[in-house]
């Protein structure tokens, strides 16, 4: 059926919305294929629908093709599934929670691991029923503290989620790859550029975790790649640590004056005249303070020892103490830790400063993996305007453990060995995990295995963010005056657009939309008649992206068209018989 513009549920609008920040969030709204409801939640009208539609085909296609099976699960889940992995507290505020009236607790889901493993655990029982891979395209809701950039990071979202199980770890790799291969071939059709990078599991858990990251500079995330193949997200960056040095014949550490230096910079320039030496930032040990806030709700508070001359990458943080909250410590948590002398704080022992007295504080203090044995640093001696030269790691202190939390740099070398890394700014658009059994053990899913013998399923988790995608591809796909969709998602193949007040001219579009459609074409005919201008409809059809428009107008007498290739701007005067054979009419 031919959809007629003169009726259709769409208004187009000249301006762009007011917090609109993304290319993509300015027209897709301005085009009238998706309205705002609340911060980071939009309503989906027609044009948009039709579009996510055509995405969420290639994307059933390619699931089909790697052996996958489509379900459907609520987005309204009970508490107690989520409770036995563990996760209705590990989400923490970005779990939107609820009751029904007789006060039973439920949650917007998130992500569907627990509903599909139950699902599988309820059905199957042997081996021999495996491997399986099942998915769904679903809404998913998460509780964002800064929803921004219309579709591309919103609180409700569509996504395609698949679980695969299997009753071994060869099979894993085996489904996992599967995956992995559709994936490319989805963002293949899609003309989506992207690489795949090492990720971080975050509260997912797994083994094996790759992401696909589309590179683009309004990306939330930031990805190291090596010219010898190297390629991670920076919360999964493993810093190569240097060899330990020798400690024999290093010099004491010396205290020494240095009031007014709370900063690097300052106790940098202040220690070069002091001392009458050449010291940088990377020769000092900036010892940063943060607060932990952990599931059970206490506080903790930390320190970790970094190199001066790096700065503190929240990211890395979060990864390094998950599932606990990480934040700046505060000035209360210095109140209640009144050995913490601010600007002056040196290397920690559970036992109390290393360099002053003994108290029971029970701060735990971790390194940054480059303060191996034997390097000498400058560093706070947890005495007000005071530092310390010479300290030596392994000698002087040591510590609770080895943390990432640094930022990392261009240069920095690759972890495998591959050479030095560059940064690039990229937007995560699927993410695949080996989930090992870390949800079947939590929700005993086990099958008998071949001897009889009860044993528990291996898992992984696929995701793609369809809405991002298609977020993604508007971004990619459009000019100064509108959108360009790629044929393959466009709304319609081909709009036909009625200009003058020539009633032939009318009559020839009709004629037109019906022979398009005729052969197989989708066909939007713009037929507003009355006071709608030329210039009115052409803007609408730069706006609204359609791949191909056919204009009828003062060629109508003589049935001669225009048609518009929106990609290249070009229109071509021909024929009505030629244009519609372009087409396949």
């Amino acid at each position: 059926m031919v959809t007629r513009l003169s009726n259709y549920f769409v208004r187009t609008l000249r301006e762009d919305p007011a917090d609109a920040e993304a290319i993509s969030h300015k027209l897709l709204v301005r085009a009238g294929y998706i309205r705002r409801q609340a911060p980071g939640i939009f309503a989906w009208l027609p044009l948009g629908l039709r579009v996510k539609g055509k995405l969420e085909n290639i994307i059933r296609e390619e699931m089909a093709a790697a052996g996958a099976f489509e379900v459907h699960f609520p987005a309204l889940l009970p508490r107690d599934m989520y409770e036995a992995t563990g996760r209705w507290e590990e989400y923490g505020d970005a779990l939107f929670r609820l009751h029904d009236r007789k006060g039973a607790d439920y949650l917007l889901a998130p992500t569907h691991e627990e509903a599909f493993t139950l699902m599988v655990k309820d059905l199957y029982s042997s081996y021999k029923d495996l491997p399986l891979t099942i998915y769904q395209i679903q809404d998913k809701y998460r509780d964002e503290a800064r929803p921004r950039a219309g579709l591309l990071r919103g609180r409700e979202f569509t996504m395609k989620d698949a679980y695969s199980f299997d009753s071994s770890d060869e099979g894993l790799d085996a489904s996992y790859q599967a995956q992995r291969d559709a994936y490319e071939r989805i963002f293949q059709r899609l003309g989506i550029e992207y690489a795949i990078v090492q990720a971080d599991a975050g509260a997912m858990g797994g083994s094996r975790s790759e992401e696909f990251l589309h590179p683009t500079a309004i990306g939330e995330d930031t990805y190291v790649r090596s010219a010898g193949g190297y390629a991670a997200n920076v919360e999964a960056f493993a810093t190569l640590a240097p060899e330990p040095r020798s400690i024999e014949g290093l010099p004491e550490p010396v205290i020494y004056d240095s009031p007014n230096t709370p900063t690097i910079e300052t106790l940098v320039a202040h220690t070069n005249a002091v001392l009458d030496g050449d010291y940088t930032a990377a020769d000092t040990l900036k010892n940063v303070v943060l607060a932990l806030t952990h599931l059970d709700g206490t506080r903790e508070v930390v320190i970790v020892g970094i190199p001066g001359d790096r700065e503190v990458d929240e990211k890395r943080a979060e990864v390094a103490f998950a599932p606990a909250e990480v934040e700046q410590a505060t000035d209360a948590d210095f109140a209640k830790n009144p050995l913490l002398v601010k600007g002056y704080i040196g290397p920690w022992t559970a036992q109390g400063t290393l360099l002053g007295e003994e108290s029971a504080t029970n701060i735990r203090y971790f390194l940054d993996p480059r303060v191996v044995d034997g390097t000498t640093w400058i560093t706070g001696a947890n005495i007000d305007e005071k530092h310390v030269h010479s300290l030596v790691a392994g000698r002087d202190f040591a510590a609770d453990g080895i943390v990432e939390i640094a930022s990392v740099r261009e240069g920095d070398e690759a972890p495998d060995g591959s050479g030095p890394v560059t940064l690039q700014r990229g937007m995560e658009i699927g993410h695949v995990f080996q989930l090992g059994r870390k949800y079947a053990e939590s929700l005993g899913l086990k099958v008998l295995d071949e001897n009889g013998k009860l044993t528990t399923v291996t898992m992984g988790s696929y995701g793609i963010g369809v809405t991002r995608i298609l977020a993604v591809l508007a971004e990619l796909n459009h000019d100064d005056r509108g959108l360009i969709w790629p044929e393959s998602i466009a709304p319609f193949d081909v709009q036909v657009v009625a200009t003058g007040r020539d009633a032939l001219a009318f009559e020839l579009a009709e004629e037109v939309a019906a022979a398009l459609e005729g052969a197989g074409r989708e066909v939007l005919i713009d037929d507003r008649a009355g006071k709608v201008s030329p210039g009115v409809k052409f803007g609408d059809a730069e706006l609204l992206g359609v791949p191909h428009i056919i204009i009828v107008g003062r060629g109508a007498a003589d049935r001669e068209v225009e048609v518009w290739d929106r990609r290249t701007g070009v229109k071509t005067p021909m024929p009505v018989a030629e244009a519609l054979a372009q087409f396949g009419a």
